[in-house]
């Protein structure tokens, strides 16, 4: 809805600024096809307008802002309540240090190679530590690992919209 409004507006004000265009060029070329009276009121209805126009455009401007905002803090809080629960299961599983971080770093997307490289070790000692996670965590592939963090998430909705009620039932899928 609000995407409507801006278009309009930028609509009106597109026709506002051509009336003042067409006018500078009539003016330029004497050609006057209005009498001075009705011309004059005409500017007078462009510009409460383009007024108009204006205020209703920062109003816009300040609402999306706030939107803004709050989406950014929505996505602060998923993305803490994510490591908080990434954490607790790393935790839940009983994984230790390295495989903590070989954890992180597969759920995060990268190669056994790249994780190797990034953490100094062997290829090897990642899929030793690969194998360790999939037996801790009861999962048999990468693929597992993510998918539990995903239905998790799904399941349990990180962040709450204002006004849901937190004691209430959750219905799950």
């Amino acid at each position: 809805m609000t995407w409507r409004l801006v278009l309009g507006l930028l609509m009106f004000e597109a026709v506002c600024a051509a009336f003042f265009l067409v006018d500078i060029l009539s003016a330029y070329l004497g050609y006057r096809p209005l009498s001075w009276r009705v011309h004059e009121l005409v500017e007078i209805g462009v510009v409460v307008g383009l007024c108009i126009g204006i205020a209703l455009t920062s109003r816009l401007l300040v609402v999306s802002r706030r939107q803004a905002e709050r989406a950014e803090a929505a996505l602060r809080a998923a993305s803490g309540a994510f490591q908080d629960l990434l954490e607790d299961r790393f935790t839940q599983w009983g994984l230790t240090p390295a495989e903590r971080d070989v954890a992180l770093f597969m759920i995060k997307g990268y190669p056994t190679q790249e994780i190797a490289d990034l953490r100094g070790s062997s290829p090897g000692t990642v899929k030793a530590q690969t194998n360790a996670i999939y037996r801790k965590s009861g999962v048999s592939s990468r693929a597992q690992l993510v998918s539990l963090f995903v239905e998790e998430l799904i399941m349990d909705p990180l962040v709450q919209k204002e006004g849901d009620d937190p004691s209430a039932k959750k219905v799950t899928l």
